[in-house]
């Protein structure tokens, strides 16, 4: 019977007190059947009160829940998108033990570097030398060429182009006959739209020359994407 005393007082306390309430803004709504309920069975009065609590209870828990929920989702789609967005790649010119040149060539040729460091995002192809954007953005290209004219007094024509659609953005380039070996780096941040293909193409009369020790590297990676 105390027991019984006790839930009825705990749930009139929590009825009567506005502040307490589980149910989210608002005020508690109190079903009138569940007064009655009180008013005619003192004894089912606490055990009323108190069901009504833990299902608001529920109640704000789930609505809560829900909203984690879909905050979860949120942040998980902004998480894949920059999942997608990643982008780079370095390779080299040739994994060989011996060094083996490249070029000259009578015409300008793309050169398709062959050894592979990381191509995160499959936006280099090995076959074809070509890098293609695969999303707007801001991108830093860099591009070093080597070349060895095989003994003093030849000619040494460590040269190539940085070309971005078919348009030369820069080129690295070493023509003389003092040197038997030398080399040009550059670097340059360029803002690529998504479709945009970058290559590096070996001028008329240039060669470059490479080994496992991968002299000649092509390399770029997206800073920041701008779509």
């Amino acid at each position: 019977m105390r027991a019984i005393v006790l839930l009825c007082l705990l749930g009139s306390a929590m009825a009567e007190d506005d502040s307490f309430s589980w149910g989210g803004p608002g005020k508690n709504v109190v079903d009138p059947a569940e007064n009655n309920v009180c008013l005619t069975d003192q004894a089912s009065c606490g055990c009323c009160l108190m069901q009504q609590q833990i299902h608001r209870m529920e109640t704000f828990f789930n609505m809560t829940l829900n909203q984690l929920e879909k905050e979860l989702i949120k942040t998980m789609t902004v998480l894949n998108n920059v999942r997608d967005s990643r982008s780079a790649f370095s390779v080299a010119l040739t994994n060989e033990d011996s060094l083996t040149c490249f070029g000259p060539f009578r015409d300008d040729k793309v050169i398709a570097y062959k050894h592979v460091f990381i191509n995160l995002g499959n936006g280099y192809s090995v076959d074809t030398g070509i890098f293609t954007a695969p999303r707007s953005g801001v991108y830093s290209l860099a591009l070093t060429v080597y070349s060895d004219a095989g003994s003093p007094g030849n000619s040494l024509a460590a040269c190539a182009t940085l070309q971005v659609n078919g348009q030369v953005v820069a080129g690295p380039r070493e023509k003389n006959m003092q040197d038997q070996e030398d080399s040009a780096t550059i670097v340059v941040a360029l803002h690529l739209l998504a479709g945009d293909i970058v290559a590096v193409s070996l001028p008329i009369g240039c060669f470059l020359c490479d080994n496992n020790s991968h002299y000649n590297t092509f390399t770029g990676f997206l800073l920041y994407a701008t779509d």
